[in-house]
């Protein structure tokens, strides 16, 4: 499979409880292009759990990367091959997230520190899979240095065959600050992403951490392959629909949210007649008209009717009707 510069343009970060296949439906129903990731699931989860419930997914949600966390090369490279088989286009393993659980599974932004055996790691998966492997890490954990952590890690990947890097750049404090911390309150340094890849001009490098919208994506990405939005583009999915035009050189896949969310609605009556809960997936929409008069009334009608019993898509359906009706009209 290809994997080249252009593979990292723009993707929608692996968020855990957030990016599940409802959030990857709606999200691809808003671009056709941006590479969506699955949340983290663990190797040994995929070796002995649901594994129908861990990776299915909709063909219509390509391209989409599942990530993977943990850190024993034998476990990865078997979990690896199984989502391959289940047809994902891209395998990233979970060198960035600083939990207290993942570190106690020595995954996640500890391996920060273990750049041989990420690299491993990354080896024995390369081995058994033909997709892309891809790392997504910090620029350093703790008192590291960031100069010579990032190099260090960087430099063992690539030699070990990597496809990729996405890079968020801070660093990842693994005692004293919570996993919603370690998002805002390590400094960002843009500066030490685009410093790598000046100095590996031939790996794939985007950024991640901080970007609040395309705009700014677009500035802070100059040099580099590409950029990974997380939360913005979860709470503010709007923006999602920029990313074709603006990035790719594509049409938007439709005119606006309330197109969006139209071409969306047999996808959630094929949820509700399989059993499912609108709340299952309008958890995910909620954010869609932010900055739009209308939009707390949005959310509220959701958060408050989608959860009822038996709600339908009359629910979705009236939400919006209350966002369109306040919006201007054309003169």
């Amino acid at each position: 499979m290809t994997f080249n510069n252009n593979s990292l343009r723009f993707s929608v970060a692996p968020m855990m409880d957030w990016t599940d296949r409802h959030c990857r439906a709606f999200h691809r129903t808003l671009s056709r292009q941006a590479r969506l990731y699955t949340e983290m699931v663990t190797a040994p989860a995929i070796l002995h759990g649901d594994r129908a419930r861990l990776l299915g997914f909709s063909p219509d949600e390509h391209p989409v990367a599942v990530q993977l966390g943990g850190s024993d090369p034998a476990e990865l490279a078997q979990a690896a091959r199984i989502c391959a088989d289940y047809g994902y286009d891209e395998i990233n393993l979970n060198v960035g997230c600083p939990s207290d659980r993942v570190q106690g599974g020595n995954f996640g932004a500890c391996l920060m520190r273990e750049p041989d055996l990420v690299a491993d790691c990354v080896a024995a998966m390369k081995a058994v899979v033909a997709i892309p492997v891809t790392v997504k890490c910090r620029i350093g954990v703790d008192d590291q240095d960031p100069e010579e952590a990032l190099d260090r890690l960087a430099n063992a990947v690539v030699a070990a065959g990597t496809d990729g890097l996405i890079v968020h750049a801070r660093k990842a404090w693994l005692k004293g600050l919570s996993p919603r911390e370690n998002r805002d309150i390590p400094p960002l340094d843009y500066d030490r992403v685009r410093r790598l890849k000046a100095r590996l001009p031939h790996v794939p490098v985007a950024l991640n951490g901080g970007i609040a919208s395309l705009a700014q994506g677009i500035e802070e990405a100059r040099g580099l392959d590409g950029m990974m939005l997380g939360r913005a583009a979860y709470q503010d999915p709007e923006l999602l629909l920029g990313v074709d035009p603006l990035l790719f050189g594509t049409p938007a896949p439709h005119a606006d949210s309330f197109a969006a969310v139209e071409a969306f609605e047999p996808y959630v009556a094929h949820h509700l007649e399989a059993g499912g809960r609108l709340s299952d997936i309008t958890r995910h929409m909620l954010g869609l008209f932010t900055g739009r008069k209308g939009a707390r009334i949005f959310r509220r009608h959701l958060s408050t009717e989608a959860i009822r019993p038996g709600a339908g898509l009359d629910v979705l359906r009236a939400a919006v009707d209350e966002v369109r009706r306040r919006q201007p009209v054309a003169a």
